[in-house]
């Protein structure tokens, strides 16, 4: 699956760039804000369906207890705090570093508001890194899921809701379904929070 998703990628690149260099504005606009979210509607509306089949899913919430609150919030908590010792080796801004990483993998608000918060070179770094975020979750799913079902879902981070529940469900089992959407909304939740929280300690 995943050299399929690398595919998919690479052919999406070259053929945006190609778009780009033709200037073709009614394409974009087409891509951007229909296609891509379309495509999204009916991904999360296949693992809808997938949990609705699943006769046994709200027992699986139910056993899972706090578990639902408990990895969301680790995994924002390790999110920041790593951002925090890679800027303490860079000698980079702390608090700036520790506010983009927690957008939580969820590039499209990270970028922007962080952009608009700290300015265009932090907006841009909030943008790239929470973006790798989530490709190196799709490439790592595979190796991630050895060391641990829930390291998928951590990778993801608020990714692990959309774009990356596809791969972690693939790889991690059905069972991890409900934990992968439930940490990736919470997070999402949260993000606006914790980037602009932490932002407007700068």
């Amino acid at each position: 699956m995943i050299k399929y998703i690398v595919f998919a990628l690479v052919l999406g690149g070259i053929v945006g760039y190609l778009n780009n260099d033709f200037g073709s504005s009614l394409a974009t606009v087409l891509v951007r804000d229909y296609l891509f979210n379309g495509a999204l509607a009916a991904l999360l509306f296949v693992m809808g369906l997938v949990f609705g089949l699943d006769r046994d899913a709200i027992g699986k919430m139910r056993r899972m207890g706090l578990k639902i609150l408990v990895v969301p919030f680790a995994v924002a908590s390790g999110s920041i705090a790593g951002a925090v010792v890679i800027a303490l080796i860079l000698k980079i801004n702390v608090v700036a570093t520790a506010s983009l990483s927690a957008g939580f993998g969820w590039y499209t608000l990270a970028g922007p508001l962080a952009g608009q918060l700290l300015g265009v070179k932090w907006g841009a770094f909030a943008f790239t890194t929470n973006f790798f975020r989530e490709m190196l979750t799709i490439l790592t799913v595979p190796l991630a899921v050895r060391l641990d079902k829930y390291v998928p879902v951590a990778f993801g981070g608020a990714t692990s809701m959309d774009t990356t529940l596809p791969v972690i469900v693939k790889y991690g089992g059905s069972e991890m379904l409900i934990m992968a959407f439930s940490s990736g909304f919470i997070l999402s939740l949260i993000a606006p929070i914790t980037i602009i929280g932490i932002a407007s300690l700068v």
